[in-house]
C-alpha cells in the first residue's frame, strides 16, 4: 500500500516532468527538420564565428516558435506564457546585436513574419499537423541555408556589403552576393527530401491507409529519384534511399502494425543521410 509520501512524491515528479516538456521540444524530428539545412549550409560555406551565431540564433527562433506555437495551441494558457517569454527575451538579447552589424539580413525578415504567422495560426486552429502547416516548417527550415552561406568563410568577403548594409534597391548587384547559388542548391534539397519525409509520415501516422497520399508519395519520391538523375549523383542515391523506405515501411505496415518509434527511427537515419548527401551533392 503506498505511503503518504510516495503519494506526494508521484504528483511532484509529474509536475516537474510536464514542467521541463514546457521548456524543450521533445520531438527529435522536429529538431532535425529544423536545424540539418543551417547545419549543412553552415559546414559547407565553412564555418565562423558569425555564421556559427546565426546558427544559434536560428535554434533560439525555434525555442520561441514552439512555445508560442503551444501557448496559441491552449489559446494564451498561462502555463505556456513563461517560457515563450524567456525565448523571446533570450532571442532578443542576442539577436539584436546581430541585426546591428549585419542589417542587410532583414531583407528575409517579410517572408518569416509571414511564415511564423501561419504556423502560430495552425497552431491556434489546432491544425500544426496538416499539410500547410508542415509545409511552413519545411520552407522556414531550408530557406536558412540561403541565409547561412553568405556568412560562411568561403563567401564572407564577397557578399560583406549585402549583409552589413541596408539594400537601396532590389536586385542589384551586392543583394547578388546574398543569393549563393550553394545555398540555394542546399535549400532546394532539403525542401524537397523534407516535403518527402512529410508525405511519408503522413502514410504511416495520420493518414495511414488512405491509397491517395499512399500514391502521392510514392509518385513524388519517383519524381526526386528523376532529378537527382539528372543532377548529381549522391542526390540520386539519396532519393534512392528515400524512395526505397516510402515504399517498404507502408507495404510492411500492411501486414503488421509498424510502431511510430519505427517510423521516427527511420526520418532520423533519413534525415542523416540528408545532412550528409545534400551538401556533397551541392
Amino acid at each position: 500500500m503506498p505511503t503518504q509520501d510516495t503519494r506526494t512524491a508521484t504528483p511532484t515528479r509529474a509536475h516537474r516532468t510536464r514542467s521541463a516538456r514546457d521548456w524543450v521540444s521533445t520531438e527529435p524530428g522536429a529538431w532535425a527538420i529544423v536545424l540539418f539545412p543551417s547545419l549543412a549550409a553552415w559546414v559547407a560555406s565553412g564555418p565562423t564565428w558569425t555564421s556559427t551565431w546565426l546558427v544559434a540564433l536560428w535554434a533560439l527562433c525555434y525555442c520561441v516558435q514552439f512555445t508560442a506555437a503551444r501557448l496559441c495551441k491552449s489559446h494564451m494558457r498561462a502555463r505556456y506564457a513563461l517560457p515563450t517569454l524567456v525565448y523571446a527575451a533570450a532571442l532578443a538579447a542576442a539577436g539584436v546585436p546581430f541585426v546591428i552589424l549585419h542589417p542587410g539580413i532583414l531583407i528575409w525578415a517579410p517572408l518569416y513574419v509571414v511564415l511564423c504567422a501561419l504556423s502560430l495560426l495552425s497552431s491556434w486552429l489546432r491544425r500544426e499537423r496538416s499539410l500547410w502547416a508542415n509545409l511552413c516548417a519545411v520552407l522556414a527550415a531550408s530557406t536558412m541555408a540561403i541565409v547561412i552561406v553568405p556568412f560562411g568563410s568561403k563567401y564572407a568577403a564577397t557578399s560583406a556589403s549585402a549583409t552589413d548594409h541596408f539594400p537601396t534597391h532590389f536586385p542589384n548587384a551586392h543583394d547578388a552576393a546574398m543569393f549563393t547559388g550553394l545555398g540555394i542548391e542546399i535549400a532546394a534539397g532539403f525542401a524537397l527530401a523534407l516535403f518527402g519525409s512529410v508525405l511519408f509520415v503522413k502514410t504511416m501516422i495520420r493518414e495511414r491507409g488512405s491509397r491517395v497520399y499512399l500514391h502521392a508519395s510514392w509518385t513524388y519520391h519517383a519524381l526526386l529519384v528523376a532529378v537527382g538523375y539528372l543532377d548529381d549523383w549522391a542526390y540520386m542515391v539519396l532519393a534512392l534511399l528515400l524512395l526505397a523506405r516510402a515504399v517498404a515501411l507502408p507495404l510492411i505496415a500492411r501486414r503488421r502494425k509498424v510502431p511510430a518509434k519505427v517510423v521516427g527511427i527511420t526520418e532520423t537515419i533519413a534525415s542523416l543521410l540528408m545532412l550528409i548527401l545534400i551538401p556533397v551533392g551541392a
